[in-house]
């Protein structure tokens, strides 16, 4: 039996919780709690939003979202006799929702709030409420369709190191002044509204909100990754870059698309995970794992079997330039065409998109070495839906 060291309460912002966990990535926030190697204990998660979306029908909530305060992580957690050149092991045991928070959100972020992968398409906000049921889950606000979910959490990594954090926030300023009036910005920088910092205060507070770096994207520390098969049972390897490693976990998902294209993009919610901890010595140099974490699937999805695939390829959407084997434009036409089917069958557009961030569908590099064309698809399991959607000689 794992015990739960760390607990919230929904009613309270991250920052009013007995123990505040944080919103920025930094060396110096000191550890929530201790455990030592071979331990599992249990730690509870506010949503990646600190509880700013409700279960109603109002888009305006993801409009207004405050990204300054995301993301709410629970931790750190101080792996004690972790050091610098370790790997961190990682087993996530058990994950789930709130018995009294049985649904999520899922949200199209507008163009001057963050964004999304398809903005220039769908550049307004909008919302979609997903209820659970057992392991299955359906929304008001995307009618037709049930699925399983992969509970897994969005956002799992530990802290740079002071050197790390510095060039995180050298190359990242670097992008920024390429284009600094861009919407949505080519990165976000750091930024001390609406931090959220541990037990940090005074001085050392103001310090650490001025450097820390924002939890917005994946990087060497594992972070923002949201790999939907990072789910129960599967285990990761983490690089360690400060003494204790300082492991931090939030933005749980319900489900979620490959690629999470809506920006809030899979069915985001509060929740509980169960981990276990251990360490691999000098296993950095031992293994090579110098760059990024590695993991291992758990054994848990669901068994969909029949898919409907779109294809797309590396000629833009709108202009029809021709680009050099650019997955990003690829994956993106794979997205649209499936967009464009799933309108035949009734839905809107930002029905379809949101649908696509939210089930399981799977996202593939096909192709990436036939000049000038890369191929990505988009796969759709047929079974979430409530009719036989495959083309047919006439539309009912």
């Amino acid at each position: 039996m794992s015990e739960k060291l760390y607990k919230v309460d929904l009613s309270k912002s991250m920052d009013k919780q007995e123990i505040p966990g944080h919103n920025r990535w930094h060396p110096d926030i000191p550890p929530a709690f201790s455990v030592n190697p071979g331990q599992q204990f249990k730690m509870e998660c506010l949503d990646w939003t600190d509880g700013q979306i409700n279960n109603n029908d109002d888009g305006t909530e993801i409009r207004d979202v405050n990204l300054n305060r995301v993301h709410v992580l629970s931790g750190p957690v101080e792996i004690k006799g972790a050091e610098p050149g370790d790997l961190l092991v990682v087993d996530i045991l058990n994950i789930g929702a709130f018995d009294e928070h049985p649904w999520g959100f899922n949200g199209i972020f507008a163009k001057e709030n963050g964004g999304s992968f398809l903005v220039d398409h769908y550049p307004e906000a909008n919302k979609s409420i997903w209820d659970f049921h057992g392991i299955y889950t359906t929304s008001r606000h995307v009618p037709g369709v049930k699925f399983a979910g992969v509970i897994h959490p969005g956002l799992i990594g530990v802290a740079p190191s002071h050197d790390l954090l510095m060039e995180w926030n050298r190359r990242e300023g670097a992008l920024v002044n390429e284009d600094e009036n861009r919407v949505p910005p080519l990165a976000n920088l750091p930024d001390e509204d609406s931090t959220v910092l541990g037990t940090l205060e005074g001085e050392d507070f103001r310090r650490v909100a001025k450097e820390g770096a924002r939890t917005v994207p994946p990087r060497e520390n594992g972070g923002n990754c949201d790999i939907k098969n990072l789910s129960l049972g599967s285990r990761v390897y983490f690089p360690v870059y400060v003494d204790g490693a300082n492991l931090s976990v939030g933005d749980l998902h319900f489900s979620q698309g490959d690629g999470e294209i809506t920006f809030c993009g899979g069915i985001e919610m509060p929740g509980w995970i169960e981990l276990k901890v251990d360490i691999i010595k000098n296993g950095m140099e031992k293994h090579n794992i110098q760059r990024n974490p590695v993991f291992q699937p758990g054994p848990m999805d669901p068994q969909y079997s029949e898919y409907l695939v779109f294809e797309g390829v590396s000629v833009h959407e709108t202009t029809g330039k021709q680009s050099y084997l650019d997955a990003h434009i690829a994956y993106r036409n794979a997205c649209l065409n499936a967009i464009d089917y799933l309108k035949t069958l009734g839905y809107t557009g930002e029905q379809a998109y949101m649908l696509l961030g939210t089930a399981p569908i799977e996202g593939r590099i096909n192709g990436i070495v036939d000049i000038p064309n890369a191929c990505c698809t988009v796969s759709l399991p047929t079974a979430i839906f409530d009719k036989n959607i495959l083309p047919k000689k006439e539309l009912n």
